[in-house]
Order: structure tokens, then sequence, then C-alpha cells
């Protein structure tokens, strides 16, 4: 099944993921990619920079939060998405962001060593396993529980 609505991007994180958790305990960790275009005009370089928000839900955004840094380098595929909120002060914003469904290290100019989680790993980081989460579990005030669609 291919989706109409898919990006691949690969970039450099510019701030280390933030994790946060949903009412009904489910993990979405968000940070920033940078993506650089070199091109030449007139035999002389240019650089042009792309800034893009990047959203991970589930174990996919637990994953990302305890494996990635600001300054990595990784590629991640998804789907664009826009969305509509009201600030504080009741300014309306849109915002467009990259959700994504698979996150990955860039081993270009870097190495990796991967260290497969199991089902029931997973499932207790994430609170699955019956045990409270506590006051650390905040609702989220944009997304509240579930997926934004």
């Amino acid at each position: 099944m291919a989706s109409e609505n898919s990006v691949t991007l690969v970039g450099n994180v510019t701030k280390d993921p933030e994790l946060r958790y949903t009412t009904g305990g489910r993990g979405v960790a968000s940070f920033g990619l940078a993506v650089n275009r070199r091109y030449q005009v007139n035999g002389e370089w240019q650089e042009q920079v792309s800034f893009f928000n990047i959203v991970a839900w589930g174990d996919l955004g637990e994953n990302a939060a305890a494996s990635i840094n600001k300054g990595n380098r990784v590629i991640v595929t998804g789907r664009l998405e826009q969305r509509s909120y009201e600030t504080k002060e009741g300014e309306k914003r849109n915002v467009t962001e990259v959700i994504a469904d698979e996150l990955g290290p860039s081993l270009r100019w870097a190495q990796v060593q991967i260290e497969r989680i199991s089902r029931d790993d997973a499932a207790t980081r994430s609170g699955g396993g019956g045990g409270g989460g506590g006051a650390s579990r905040a609702p989220d005030p944009v997304y509240g529980d579930e997926e934004p669609f």
C-alpha cells in the first residue's frame, strides 16, 4: 500500500528529542531536523538549510528519545501533517510536521551498534505492564490521548 503523502528526509538533529506522554500513557517524542542542500550557481557553491519538526509516536518515539541526540545525522520516513492550534493569548497558529513512520541513523559518516528490544521490554517501558507511570506522565496539551487525525 503506497501512500501519496510520504516524505524521506536525511539531516541533522537540531535538539534532543523531547519525550512526553498522553493521558493514556502513549509516548510521543518531538525534535527538530535540519536538512542541508548544496548547489552551484555560476560556479559558486550555495547552501540552503530547511528546518522540519519531527514527531514520533509510541515505541518509535520512546526509542528515538533513548537513542538520538542533537547533532546526530538521521534518516526519517513519514508523512506530512498540518494541524492548527490556539495559543494561550488566543492567536490561531498552523504548523506542518513530519509524523515519523521510521527513524534510523545515517551511516554515511558514522557507525552504530543496534540493540534489539523485545516486545516485553517495550511494553514494560511504555507502561503496558500495568504499573502506573505516576506524575511523570502529564497529559500532552496539544495531542491529548491520540494521534492528531
